[in-house]
């Protein structure tokens, strides 16, 4: 292929872009391929070259849009309370209001979204477990209570991220680490 015929080098990304936003405003069965296209400013044809099937792009937007981050957990021994709300304040998910507006809607109708926000769940659980874990040395006994607690302060954090972004409705992730901290107390 000579230069004149090579793929735009930011079309991928405008396409992308373009679905994001059409995607989250009026949900990916509403949005049809032609409209990516126009949005931005690339032939549908292209559309398809980097994309198969437009569910593809739907698939890419979330795979590459919603990053789990590798922050280290920071505990503190004793802390609990403490240790969570630091943890809430780095939450791992890293998504646009956009993506995340994507994320819940379409959770219910396609598999891949649905799984990707397992996942992204799992993970916030997995570390909020972990936390509690180093912040209450000697709690691993009792691993049912942790788990709990974990995936408790994990609903709440994608609760944050979900629903309050449409809502308008908060909750305060420190004054709910404290709240299982209270009922950890006995493991500390």
């Amino acid at each position: 292929m000579d230069r004149k015929e090579a793929p735009d080098a930011g079309a991928r990304a405008r396409i992308m872009d373009a679905a994001e936003k059409l995607f989250a405003g009026g949900g990916y069965d509403a949005t049809p391929t032609a409209r990516i296209a126009e949005l931005a400013g690339v032939p549908k044809g292209l559309v398809f070259h980097y994309f198969p099937r437009k569910i593809d792009v739907l698939i890419s937007l979330v795979d590459e849009r919603t990053v789990v981050t590798d922050e280290e957990v920071e505990a503190f021994p004793g802390d609990p309370a403490g240790t969570l709300s630091r943890l809430a304040r780095r939450i791992p998910l890293r998504a646009s209001p956009a993506m995340r507006r994507i994320l819940f809607r379409e959770a219910d109708t396609h598999r891949s979204v649905r799984e990707r926000l397992g996942r992204l769940n799992s993970e916030i659980i997995r570390r909020a477990r972990f936390a509690l874990e180093l912040a209450l040395p000697g709690s691993r006994g009792d691993a049912a209570r942790l788990e709990a607690a974990a995936a408790t302060f994990a609903a709440v954090l994608i609760y944050q991220e979900s629903l309050c972004l449409l809502t308008g409705h908060h909750i305060d992730p420190d004054a709910v680490a404290e709240l299982i901290a209270h009922a950890l107390g006995n493991l500390a």
